[in-house]
């Protein structure tokens, strides 16, 4: 019979989140060679290796990444164990690892999180801000519990519920040529400066189908955060698409024109990403419990996990 302890998975779930035993151990406030042994006895008892070890960081290995969402759903039915053995009436405690997209996380952060926060501040939340596609594959990985980006995730594993959407407009300075003019055509954007996000973010790929339809111009220059855009238009470095969110407030003190070309303006969907062979914990259920979106997790999701024995590592 196989001996392995919840500790044992604690030190592998803190490991792959940590990269390092010394990290592990402050999280789990044990000593090194303390995670180091229950790391041994565990890879023992498996008889497979979890990590690579490479430059003094721990790297999950084949074995490991297909465990860990194992290891990870098993030590959140026992907490919702005991949880729902206090009658649901329990404080939650423990940690939520979120990922967004750039202008989620720079411009609508708190009204991502607000609700949840103050409805459970015992919670630890950890936020990671990237682009589209970073963040995506770190989900993949197992690495996040739920993210939130822009535009279309298409992937069999990965599931997408709507939350609000946001338009993109093109904007520019007030002393802009276009800015000058009341009414716009697409030829007035020959030979236009474009500054736009980095490649893999969803507003690039939104911008480039849009440029397919405009006459030729340049992309002068590609910034990797849309207050680095904002900036370099209001410098008159150029013009870009930029997020409603991320203007208003430029807008109002005349810092910044949308121009008037509304054959340009495009509509995006933020949206909540959960992995499907997520485990919907407590924590996560509470997360979509505060959004409001608990409801429109698919019935084939819920019902999986709910009447569905914990999964046995080999």
């Amino acid at each position: 019979m196989i001996g392995i302890s919840l500790r044992q998975l604690e030190v592998f779930v803190s490991i792959a989140a940590t990269g390092t035993v010394r990290a592990a151990a402050e999280r789990l406030h044990v000593t090194q060679p303390a995670i180091s042994m229950a790391l041994a006895e565990l890879e023992r008892q498996l008889a497979t290796t979890l990590f690579n070890r490479e430059r003094g960081r721990l790297y999950l290995s084949l074995q490991g990444k297909e465990l860990l969402p194992q290891a990870q759903e098993i030590l959140e039915r026992v907490y919702d164990l005991e949880h729902y053995a206090a009658g649901r009436t329990g404080i939650l405690r423990g940690e939520l690892r979120l990922g967004t997209s750039n202008t989620i996380g720079n411009y609508l952060v708190g009204d991502l999180l607000s609700p949840f926060i103050t409805t459970h501040p015992q919670v630890s939340l950890h936020l990671s801000v990237e682009n589209t596609r970073d963040i995506i594959q770190r989900l993949l990985d197992y690495e996040l519990d739920v993210a939130c980006v822009e535009g279309p995730v298409s992937h069999p594993q990965l599931q997408q519920l709507p939350w609000r959407e946001d338009t993109l407009a093109v904007c520019a300075a007030p002393d802009h040529p276009l800015a000058r003019q009341a009414t716009l055509t697409v030829d007035d954007f020959r030979h236009a400066k474009w500054i736009l996000r980095e490649p893999g973010s969803a507003m690039r790929i939104m911008a480039e189908r849009a440029l397919s339809d405009l006459p030729p111009g340049q992309i002068f220059l590609e910034l990797g955060q849309v207050e680095s855009i904002k900036q370099a238009v209001m410098a008159g470095l150029g013009i870009s698409w930029l997020p409603d969110v991320a203007t208003v407030d430029a807008v109002a003190a005349g810092r910044l024109v949308r121009l008037n070309a509304p054959f340009l303006e495009l509509t995006r969907r933020f949206s909540l990403i959960l992995h499907q062979s997520r485990y919907p914990s407590a924590i996560l259920r509470a997360f979509m419990d505060s959004l409001e979106l608990s409801s429109e997790i698919s019935a084939n999701k819920m019902t999986q996990h709910e009447g569905s024995q914990p999964p046995r590592l080999p």
